[in-house]
């Protein structure tokens, strides 16, 4: 299979299979798009030559002999090589886990509208907190069930994490305790919407964990119009200089800005660029995914709109040196593992989350749904045979994906978009789709002109 796109000025064939990407001129690329399989050796074909009259037959042979030398160097209509499809569904069954997201909070102090956790309860009404040997129960669950593993993840949670502090540090405390004598490394991350940050608070995120995820939309107006306070004023103006604090002492420790756009906000990139320019370099900004009854989820006739703003925004970070958004990073060099590739992240069977009683979802998207609860860490229940489900979900086994030239950087999107979309996590919610289409382009056409740029001194 070969994509081939024009975006940012660039004219681009990326040959699927191989991971080969190719910045082509005007007229290679117009003959690679009328070609749909393997190129037949010899001479550029009359027929070829009938449907590009607006090419010299010259030209035409020259981009011919140069596409047919990528094909023969076997970077252009090669093969799948990663995996025999027949053996997708035994992939890893029973992968050790490696990353927990731990709820330590199922309460809230904003009251954000589009809130997947119904702000922060998870739409039980009853709010709280986890305690510290629910917690301990959670690290001793990760060490039993990562195998020979030695790095784990754990991202505190909620709800809002920082209104249970004292289980995030006395959390910490216990799993360094246990690294030595179980060959385990623990890296911790916090996502936070900033309003209980104060310099205790900030010094300590600093100092133990090794990402922080800070939550912010945008412009002030974009940002009070979703995340409100429990009183329904406005957050921005009491997070964003706390954000900031934070963000100065963390030296070269990671962190994020994430956000989140909506239907009200289809100009995002100006949200972009408004978070980087009060001093955050990294940022994540991510499209909604709500109800469709919700006026701020997007629709289809947006689509355009959205893709357009990508380009817009792509236009505008080539310009920034001190902007990374995340969902422009393309690794075309080499990319993560090849069951990444395949798998993606990892839900329901490396990636669990633990809610505040204890029990054992896929991820965070999933707490509350009885269909996916995998167990608890107080009788020590694990249904292996959902989480082999989740371990069977790749490229391979989800029929829509095979073929779509993205799939081998989404690895079949998100379960529990899918879930919520179209009701099966095996299938893939098309919008969704289209937008990480469009933004792999966006980033790929970003690369080339990079390049192109620094070639050109």
């Amino acid at each position: 299979m070969v994509h081939t796109f024009h975006c940012l000025g660039e004219y681009i064939a990326v040959d699927v299979d191989s991971g080969a990407v190719h910045v082509l001129d005007k007229t290679a690329y117009d003959v690679l798009g009328q070609v749909q399989t393997r190129m037949p050796e010899g001479p550029c074909p009359d027929w070829l030559a009938q449907r590009l009259p607006e090419y010299s037959r010259q030209e035409m042979e020259g981009a011919w002999s140069d596409l047919q030398e990528l094909q023969k160097a076997g970077l252009l209509f090669t093969d799948d090589s990663y995996l025999d499809p027949q053996a997708a569904v035994l992939m890893q069954q029973d992968a050790p886990i490696k990353a927990l997201c731990l709820h330590v909070s199922h309460d809230c102090n904003l009251r954000c509208q589009y809130c997947f956790a119904s702000t922060g309860d998870f739409g039980t009404g009853h709010r709280m907190t986890m305690d510290v040997e629910t917690a301990k129960k959670a690290i001793d669950f990760v060490i039993q069930r990562s195998g020979n593993r030695r790095n784990i993840e754990v991202d505190f949670f909620g709800g809002e994490p920082l209104m249970a502090m004292d289980t995030v540090k006395a959390t910490v405390e216990y799993a360094r305790s246990l690294e030595k004598e179980h060959n385990k490394s623990f890296r911790f991350t916090i996502t936070t919407n900033g309003v209980l940050l104060n310099d205790e608070n900030i010094a300590y995120i600093n100092r133990e964990m090794s990402n922080a995820v800070l939550s912010l939309d945008g412009r002030p107006e974009v940002n009070d119009r979703m995340r409100k306070t429990v009183s329904g004023g406005g957050s921005y103006d009491v997070i964003l200089p706390k954000f900031q604090k934070l963000v100065e002492g963390r030296g070269d420790k990671d962190y994020y800005l994430r956000g989140t756009f909506t239907r009200h906000n289809k100009d995002f990139a100006a949200d972009v660029m408004h978070i980087a320019d009060q001093g955050f370099r990294n940022v994540s900004v991510e499209p909604v995914v709500g109800s469709p009854d919700c006026d701020y989820t997007f629709r289809d006739e947006d689509l355009p709109d959205i893709q357009a703003e990508y380009e817009k925004l792509a236009e505008e970070l080539l310009q920034r040196d001190d902007v990374n958004f995340f969902h422009f990073n393309v690794d075309l060099s080499q990319g993560p593992c090849v069951i990444k590739r395949l798998r993606g992240c990892g839900a329901g069977c490396e990636y669990v989350a633990i809610t505040p009683e204890g029990e054992i979802y896929p991820c965070h998207q999933f707490v509350g749904n009885e269909d996916y609860r995998l167990g608890s860490v107080w009788d020590g229940s694990f249904n292996l045979e959902l989480a082999r489900k989740f371990a069977s979900l790749n490229i391979y086994t989800r029929p829509v994906c095979h073929d779509c030239w993205a799939r081998f950087y989404c690895s079949g999107g998100c379960s529990a978009s899918n879930l919520l979309v179209n009701g099966d996590i095996k299938e893939p919610n098309q919008f969704g789709c289209e937008l990480q289409r469009k933004r792999l382009e966006c980033a790929i056409a970003m690369v080339a002109r990079r390049a192109e740029k620094e070639n050109n001194g």
